[in-house]
């Protein structure tokens, strides 16, 4: 009771609306007019912090900046909010406003004083004084995911659009973003940022939290919703709703929905030398499930140098039904990181709400020496988009986020536990590849064998500067453990040759019995490794 009878006092309400601030039944709408009204303005970017202390932070003094937990506001509802400071990299201050039960916005103002600034308290004298008000860069919100009386982080709005959630028993790793702007095709990526947000105060008894952001950008503005489900146990799929309405005052090249960002080093199919650690990364492939309903997976690549762009073109009605970044190796000795434990990072699904028409899921690598560059993307870009500028005409979409540790809400009946690269006892012949494929699953759990069975066949063939030499497939009895699955599983071992060395590489694979399709596509592409032999 203590604490809470001191966060009574803790939240300043800003005075500055008047009676408007008191409008009723706020939501997407009213967001909707406010970014639509900026996209017929010219581009100005908001101010940086008022404190010059603040930005020249170094990084681990930043990190010294800590809210305290004590301070959180709705610690009598089922989801606390609790505050990022605004500083270093994080240099423009959000606006953040509170809905309450009957439609009524209100800003909220954080003082000072619910953060610890640790060492740097002597280089910010007038965060000292009473009365001061912080600024803030973001917000995470808590609940209680693994168990009733904890809460945990849930999900976390730090930094341009960027966001990132966690279910039970997950820990942090790869990022969603609300929009990428020219991550490929331009003449340098954009990064439009959530700029103010309103949240509506949780009821007593509330499963999910609502909350809405606006987005502003030198060529898009847009509003979002967002309805949070935290991923509890035993299922521990924490769920996004999002809605956004989108309005384009500029031209651009790439127009990224529903990004995904995340970060692969190695793994087994790209050991690092010198690196005890068997595998680094927060996903391992990208999965696609097309409107046709074929599952498709590519896994990851750390290029050796510049960036490695591909995509998948859809069409037809419901082009796209889902794609994600997944981390399906849940094994720690795949990892053997005591501190950063791969084994548990979440998995992040996109399933759109609607058709979104036809259009490419892209996926952008490039290389990274180290574990703490994000050097994956992958999004939907839209075959066509409207012209920019008056009279605007808005882009809609709808899609839910899943994040998960296991399965996505719909898998395949086979699926690829790993894709290894090398050669055994025998020597690779010129530019020969050698890759061993192994798949587990359900359909597989299934197969038929013994007299009169068909056997298991696979269908491989060469897209792209390769040619096929050799292909077998056999019974793996331990594939099927490392992703959960039932043994037995099955083995493909590909030989093929690579013609230019200047070139990128595609495969791809899937294995069948009779004519039924057991797995998912297996779907690799390899960037250049080197100049041309002449």
């Amino acid at each position: 009771m203590q604490a809470r009878s001191i966060l009574s006092g803790l939240f300043v309400i800003a005075q500055t609306f008047g009676a408007a601030s008191a409008a009723l039944a706020f939501g997407f709408d009213e967001v909707a007019a406010e970014a639509r009204a900026l996209a017929l303005q010219p581009w100005r970017d908001a101010p940086p912090s008022r404190h010059r202390a603040l930005l020249d932070l170094s990084y681990d003094d930043y990190r010294d900046i800590r809210f305290r937990p004590e301070r959180a506001l709705w610690q009598d509802r089922p989801f606390e909010l609790m505050f990022f400071h605004a500083g270093r990299g994080f240099s423009q201050p959000l606006q953040i406003e509170e809905i309450d039960a009957q439609g009524r916005v209100q800003p909220l103002q954080v003082p000072a004083s619910a953060f610890d600034y640790g060492r740097n308290a002597a280089k910010l004298p007038a965060l000292a004084r009473p009365g001061a008000a912080a600024e803030v860069a973001g917000f995470r919100l808590h609940a209680a995911l693994n168990r009733p009386d904890y809460r945990d982080e849930l999900i976390v709005f730090l930094g341009a659009s960027y966001f990132r959630a966690l279910g039970a028993g997950q820990q942090y790793g790869l990022s969603a973003r609300g929009l990428a702007v020219d991550t490929t095709g331009g003449q340098g990526e954009e990064f439009p940022r959530f700029d103010r947000f309103w949240l509506e105060k949780p009821a007593p008894d509330a499963t999910r939290m609502t909350l809405y952001a606006r987005l502003v950008g030198p060529r898009v503005t847009g509003a979002y919703r967002f309805d949070i489900t935290p991923g509890r146990r035993p299922e521990g799929t924490t769920r996004v709703e999002v809605q956004a309405r989108l309005f384009l005052r500029g031209r651009v090249a790439t127009l990224g929905l529903a990004p995904l960002t995340s970060m692969f080093l190695s793994g087994e199919n790209q050991p690092r030398p010198g690196d005890f650690r068997p595998e680094v990364h927060d996903s391992d492939g990208l999965q696609i499930l097309t409107g046709r309903g074929e599952w498709i997976w590519r896994p990851l690549n750390n290029p050796r140098a510049g960036a490695f762009v591909t995509s998948f073109r859809l069409d037809g009605p419901q082009a796209l039904r889902g794609f994600g970044l997944l981390q399906r190796d849940r094994q720690f000795a795949s990892y053997e990181d005591l501190e950063a434990h791969y084994e548990r990072r979440p998995s992040a699904w996109v399933e759109p709400r609607g058709d979104w028409g036809p259009g490419r899921v892209e996926l952008l690598q490039f290389q990274t020496p180290d574990e703490t560059h994000d050097n994956i993307a992958a999004y939907w870009v839209p075959e066509t988009l409207p012209a920019p500028g008056a009279p605007l005409q808005p882009i809609d979409l709808a899609y839910t986020l899943h994040w998960f540790s296991e399965q996505p809400p719909a898998r395949p009946g086979g699926w690829t536990v790993q894709t290894r690269r090398g050669h055994g006892y025998d020597t690779a012949q010129g530019d020969e590849l050698q890759f061993h494929v192994d798949f587990a699953g359900p359909a597989l759990d299934a197969v038929r064998t013994g007299a009169g069975a068909e056997p298991v066949r696979p269908q491989v063939e060469a897209l792209a500067n390769a040619r096929i030499r050799e292909v077998r497939v056999q019974p793996h009895p331990q594939a099927g453990g490392q992703v959960g699955g039932q043994t037995p599983g099955w083995r493909m071992t590909l030989r093929a040759e690579r013609l230019r060395a200047d070139r990128p590489v595609e495969l791809r694979g899937y294995l069948m019995q009779g004519r039924d399709v057991l797995t998912e596509t297996w779907s690799l592409a390899l960037p250049p490794e080197g100049e041309q032999k002449r």
